[in-house]
């Protein structure tokens, strides 16, 4: 059990940024790496020892997130009686503004177009490693992935979502 703890332990970083960028949520991102973790171990004699670790656990997280996401969807958005608005503070700096203008343009993304580029620009994964996470061909990738830079390049600048156009 120690050597597995020791080969897993690097890569739970890189797994909770993915799962924090995923979610926007501390304590549900972790208890998201902590089931992928816990599924990690319970198949490990199901892993292909010659299969890259690293893309294993972001597979399983993915996988993960996109259960509970359907689950979620389908039971639909819990709200409290007694849930108060807090007021919010505006951000100081512009750095920070674009920073949120980004996280929620990428937010408006479609999950393939979002998981796609969490995996290739944040976790810095090849287009190869992320065809393999997302169990696609490498052109589907090349493809969505343009498409969702593009996508998210025209929420950022417009500041809306732009899925149609009318053409007269």
């Amino acid at each position: 059990m120690a050597d597995l703890a020791a080969l897993l332990e690097p890569h739970i970083p890189a797994l909770r940024r993915y799962a924090y960028a995923l979610l926007r949520n501390h304590e549900q991102a972790d208890d998201l790496v902590q089931d992928t973790l816990e599924r990690a171990l319970s198949r490990w004699s199901l892993r292909r020892s010659e299969g890259d670790l690293r893309a294993w656990l972001f597979t399983i997280q993915r996988n993960l997130h996109v259960s509970r996401w359907r689950q979620d969807r389908r039971r639909g958005v819990p709200v409290e009686m007694d849930e108060a608005v807090l007021p919010g503070v505006p951000a100081r700096q512009e750095t920070a503004l674009e920073v949120h203008d980004v996280l929620a343009a990428l937010d408006q993304l479609p999950e393939e177009q979002k998981s796609l580029l969490l995996l290739v620009g944040v976790e810095d994964f090849s287009y190869d490693e992320a065809a393999r996470i997302l169990g696609m061909p490498i052109g589907t990738v090349m493809s969505r992935l343009s498409r969702a830079r593009l996508r998210l390049r025209s929420i950022v600048e417009t500041g809306r979502t732009t899925l149609l156009r009318r053409v007269k």
